[in-house]
């Protein structure tokens, strides 16, 4: 498998640490508001390259924090907690809005059919392991305590900027520039490990240390959290692209630091989704969400079908003309499907070639698009509609669709739409004292006498069940009868 490596900046092969499995880190949620479409759009491709990893036969173990403390505005080390902003928003305590917010997040997730994780860990079950480890990075020489504050000491690193050749501009793409200067760090670029009441007098979440009342900085927990499940050694670690700096370019300073040795190989990031006014984000107001969609008659299957048609390093602009695009294509798709006959045996040889094109397209950089295109292949191929149908579903074990169910649904619907349209034919039939039996001969007579090309015959029998009130309907599959409306 070829990946893009953010670390490098190059297309790479991936090669896990221990041979068949993987260990994988994806940053979460900071449960202080909902997620917005965006935001959802780095997890769904997060959620398909951990299922083609299992497709691909990987044992995967993924781990996800759940960011409830420590989140600053800015996403460095200034303005406002975030979870205290959401709490003072909403009237509520900052663990109230945690529960709120953790539970919506992964209510969305499931309408989208993103995987749980294996791990679901929140920053303030691991308050000791944060202290471990800044304590640690003091007695290494890597931290220093000044204004109450425990700073990690970026001038101690060789190469700070991790992330290819790219300086702190072109990286530096979720910070605010409205974030005034913190005159108790060494250099610029040190980051806050450990914050006590010298920072925020009224932090609601507060918790004893050696260095006195306070609470762990954002980049810290995802080290710690890392590191406790997943061990000394990760194979990939993932986030959006926004995440790259300085909240990873951190995580990789800390972590290697407090390890003594390269802690995680392979980083993947996804691009934003835009809109009209740019990037999404909570601070413009007015963001989507999984909810809105709903309420404006989307299926979020639908939304996840817009992403998957997409590569993962480009920009996504999104709107709304562009996802109803997106509905049709996927309800067309769904009643391709739903014609398929459920009779048979797939035939697995013949159905190869075909997954080793799915397989082809994401072992390229996970190209999502080209795996939607080798599907729409199975529909075109000279396969049989067991296989058509088998392919389908191996197909969805990644991409996560809801085809065969979809599919399923329509049958289920075309059947029972056909089962009340019989049994208003019947009442019909009954309260005119006609037996369904005597139209049945009526239309055989009919189709007899235009073999026949009696068409007078032919014309008398149509007109004579269309005075009682039977509509005949000739098509290429034989003569089918409704009541007149």
């Amino acid at each position: 498998m070829i990946l893009y490596n953010t670390l490098g900046g190059t297309r790479q092969e991936f090669i896990p640490h221990e041979e068949g499995k993987v260990k994988m880190y994806t940053c979460g949620p900071t449960v202080y508001h909902y997620a917005h479409i965006g935001n959802l759009r780095t997890y769904i491709m997060e959620d398909v390259l951990e299922k083609y990893l299992r497709y691909a036969g990987y044992d995967v173990l993924r781990v996800m924090n759940i960011t409830d403390v420590g989140h600053l505005s800015s996403d460095a080390d200034t303005g406002e907690d975030k979870m205290l902003a959401g709490a003072k928003r909403e009237h509520k305590s900052v663990m109230d809005i945690a529960r709120f917010y953790t539970d919506a997040f992964f209510s969305d997730a499931e309408k989208l059919n993103i995987k749980k994780p294996d791990v679901i860990e929140p920053a303030t079950n691991c308050i000791p392991e944060f202290i471990e480890m800044v304590q640690t990075l003091i007695d290494k020489g890597y931290a220093y305590l000044a204004g109450g504050n425990v700073y990690f000491d970026t001038s101690k690193l060789d190469n700070y900027y991790v992330f290819g050749n790219m300086n702190e501009d072109e990286l530096q793409v979720g910070v605010r520039d409205d974030v005034s200067e913190d005159s108790n760090k060494r250099n610029k670029n040190d980051f806050v490990l450990w914050f006590t009441q010298s920072k925020f007098e009224d932090q609601a979440l507060k918790w004893e240390s050696p260095w006195g009342l306070g609470y762990p900085g954002w980049h810290i927990e995802c080290s710690a959290i890392s590191i406790k499940h997943a061990g000394e050694y990760l194979d990939i670690h993932c986030g959006g692209i926004d995440n790259a700096f300085p909240h990873h370019t951190n995580e990789i300073a800390q972590s290697e630091a407090y390890l003594g040795h390269q802690w995680c190989p392979y980083w993947f990031h996804v691009l934003h989704l835009l809109d009209k006014r740019g990037k999404m984000s909570k601070s413009k107001g007015g963001f989507l969400t999984v909810s809105l969609l709903e309420e404006k008659g989307y299926d979020p299957l639908a939304y996840r079908f817009f992403c998957l048609q997409s590569h993962y390093r480009k920009p996504l602009v999104f709107s709304f003309e562009n996802l109803d695009n997106t509905v049709q294509a996927y309800n067309k798709l769904v009643a391709k499907i739903a014609k398929l006959s459920k009779d048979g045996e797939p035939d697995l040889d013949a159905a190869k070639p075909y997954q080793d094109k799915f397989k082809a397209a994401l072992d390229n950089d996970l190209n999502t698009s080209l795996a939607i295109t080798a599907l729409y292949d199975v529909l075109k191929g000279k396969l049989d509609d067991a296989t058509k149908r088998w392919l389908i579903a191996d197909f969805d074990r990644v991409l996560s669709l809801g085809l065969i169910e979809a599919a399923d649904a329509e049958i289920e619907k075309a059947a029972q739409a056909e089962a009340e349209k019989a049994a208003q034919q019947l009442a019909y039939l009954e309260e005119k004292g006609i037996s369904k039996d005597w139209v049945d001969d009526q239309i055989a007579a009919r189709a007899a006498a235009k073999a026949d090309k009696n068409w007078a015959e032919a014309d008398r029998i149509r007109d004579e069940l269309l005075e009682k009130g039977i509509v005949i309907k000739d098509s290429k599959n034989g003569a089918a009868w409704e009541i007149k409306v």
